[in-house]
């Protein structure tokens, strides 16, 4: 296990009799600009057990109300806790089965160690970052978690398993395996479904599996585990336990809970796992502004008009290309002159540079059509390429972590809902 970093934990669910759909909601990082979402979240679960008790969506991370909202979180859980509303499946895995309006697709829940996680832009550990680590992030999520004894996780990790090794064979077999959950999510977020891996020879299949694809990795260079959603939750995570060992010895370092966090691996190649570009919003700035600044990160770069119907075909032709429109015209500009090929790096450079000489302000937008409908009027609207995943790996071992909010794994409603919780404390 010390050589893969991932193992089986002590998993809590909520038993038999409550109510899942109402426990399960989606990840406090989603629909931050939208307290609508919230409030019907707010009315369906009423006073029914629900992981909405024990998180703070974000929505709410600047409220006057926070330290409050924090100390109920805490308290939730001690009640929970005291009241016995769950039951635990001890040193297991759980397979989990998604279905969405894209697809099916699979994951597994266990625990990381963060030992083997470094969140640093030139790290080449076992467990990294995928995207830039905002570390003025971290301390109102260090907040939350000090003093909670449990963690419910929305960390997504992605491995790359082209044969297909580690999760596919449980999923072949999941009929044969207990069913730990089975629920519709609320809010149009689908149908999951959960069963216990627990007995000694799949567990072992899971480990000798990643084991076969730690051993094919560069040793200097060794990226097994990439996150996928929830790396400033799991970077939270690591902050704290630094903080925590430092007053243990070297034997309690070793099982002590706050050294592992809760998270679901999935296989990149999984059919049913969509990766979508994350766009840019250029708020109160004019086309030649923005060209001028353009120029300076890319010189010689080229520009020419495309229309509408051309831009995911013209946009994804090359990696170091993105589609401006400004409300009248689309311009596909191909990057040259630039140190990364991939355009999301040239952009945030632009964006440093604007945002420090405080001449616009920018969002980062999921969805094409809603990026473009906020374009127009003094905005200009930045559509970026894909990010295959073929080449998803390769770059983070050539390139490092993309930067901030280059790409998301499914709509919003997609995203992982808190469902599994362990003790931590």
């Amino acid at each position: 296990m010390k050589n893969i970093g991932f193992s089986p934990a002590d998993v809590l669910l909520p038993k038999k009799g409550i109510d899942l759909e109402k426990w399960a909601v989606v990840a406090c990082d989603q629909y931050t600009a939208d307290p609508g979402y919230w409030n019907k979240v707010e009315s369906i679960v009423g006073d029914a057990p629900s992981t909405l008790r024990i998180t703070l969506p974000e929505i709410y991370l600047e409220s006057k109300d926070k330290d409050g909202r924090i100390k109920a979180i805490n308290a939730t859980m001690d009640r929970y806790l005291a009241d016995g509303i769950f039951d635990e499946y001890g040193d297991s895995f759980i397979l989990v089965e998604r279905r969405t309006e894209t697809g099916v697709r699979f994951g597994m829940v266990g625990k990381l160690d963060l030992e083997e996680y470094d969140y640093s832009p030139d790290s080449v550990s076992l467990i990294r970052a995928t995207e830039g680590t905002i570390l003025s992030r971290i301390p109102p999520r260090k907040e939350i978690r000090l003093h909670a004894p449990l963690e419910v996780p929305h960390i997504m990790v992605l491995i790359s398993d082209s044969e297909r090794s580690v999760i596919e064979p449980l999923k072949a077999k999941r009929d044969k395996l207990e069913k730990a959950y089975d629920t519709p999510l609320m809010m149009n977020g689908g149908h999951i479904t959960g069963y216990v891996v627990s007995s000694g020879e799949d567990k072992a299949a899971v480990l000798s599996a990643l084991s076969r694809i730690r051993s094919s990795l560069d040793p200097d260079n060794p990226l097994l585990f990439a996150m996928g959603d929830g790396n400033h939750s799991l970077a939270t995570a690591k902050s704290l336990w630094e903080d925590i060992k430092k007053g243990l010895s070297e034997e309690e370092r070793e099982s002590h809970p706050a050294r592992y966090a809760l998270v679901e691996i999935e296989n990149i190649f999984d059919e049913g796992l969509a990766f979508e570009p994350i766009h840019r919003i250029f708020y109160s700035i004019d086309r030649p502004a923005f060209m001028k600044e353009l120029e300076k990160a890319a010189p010689g770069s080229t520009a020419e008009k495309i229309s509408k119907g051309e831009i995911h075909e013209r946009v994804n032709e090359s990696k170091g290309s993105f589609v401006l429109y400004d409300g009248s015209e689309y311009i596909l500009v191909r990057l040259h002159g630039t140190e990364k090929e991939l355009a999301a790096w040239t952009v945030q450079s632009i964006i440093d540079s604007l945002l420090e000489q405080k001449a616009c302000t920018v969002d980062y937008i999921h969805g094409m059509e809603e990026t473009l409908s906020l374009a127009g009027n003094g905005n200009i609207a930045l559509i970026l390429p894909d990010i295959p995943k073929d080449t998803f790996f390769s770059s983070i071992l050539s390139d490092r972590a993309f930067p901030r909010k280059t790409f998301s794994i499914g709509h919003a409603d997609e995203k992982r809902y808190y469902m599994e919780a362990r003790r931590i404390r």
